[in-house]
């Protein structure tokens, strides 16, 4: 099986994600690559037997280029095996872990014209001393407002490592399918 692995991150969480996602996929004995979707060249889609995108949210918002790039792949995505993760600060609390319980992705999913096999909320890291002053201190209200970490020279991974090993294992059983 081959996997393609495609993320959009804003501060490099997503795209460690999706690294760590690989290693686990070829540790299953699946091929993987593994592509910024930002600067995807052209795919050539037949030699994928899954997909899988993972894309961060700021401010409330996947990165414009997520939907432009779904929008255009659409029935590609709608034929291969896929799967969806999304990562963001607020599913540092685990009832708003789930793509039922994520209003981001949940919102996302319903306006997709692609429909992904599975689908998956991580929780994302929070970075301030890498943070332009501006995002550190909206991050920083942000985080005062929902009881988050507010100390600006920590840096906190949310992420639950064995939730996205659970996504892998998930992903590594899906039926591939080729075009």
């Amino acid at each position: 099986m081959r996997t393609l692995i495609l993320f959009s991150s804003r501060d490099g969480h997503t795209r460690e994600i999706a690294h760590y996602v690989a290693t686990q996929l070829r540790a299953e004995g699946e091929e993987c690559d593994v592509m910024n979707l930002h600067r995807t060249p052209d795919i050539e889609w037949e030699r994928f037997d899954k997909v899988i995108i993972g894309a961060s949210i700021r401010y409330g918002h996947f990165h414009s280029s997520l939907g432009n790039f779904v929008k255009r792949h659409a029935s590609v995505l709608n034929q291969l095996s896929s799967a969806f993760f999304t990562v963001n600060l607020v599913a540092r609390k685990p009832e708003k872990r789930t793509p039922q319980t994520n209003s981001y992705t949940r919102k996302f999913l319903s306006d997709s014209p692609w429909a992904p096999s599975l689908s998956a909320v991580f929780a994302g890291a929070l970075r301030y001393p890498k943070y332009r002053w501006y995002d550190r201190l909206m991050i920083l209200l942000i985080m005062k407002m929902t009881g988050g970490e507010t100390d600006t020279h920590k840096e906190v991974v949310y992420t639950d490592w064995a939730q996205v090993d659970a996504f892998t294992r998930e992903v590594a059983h899906l039926p591939g399918k080729k075009l």
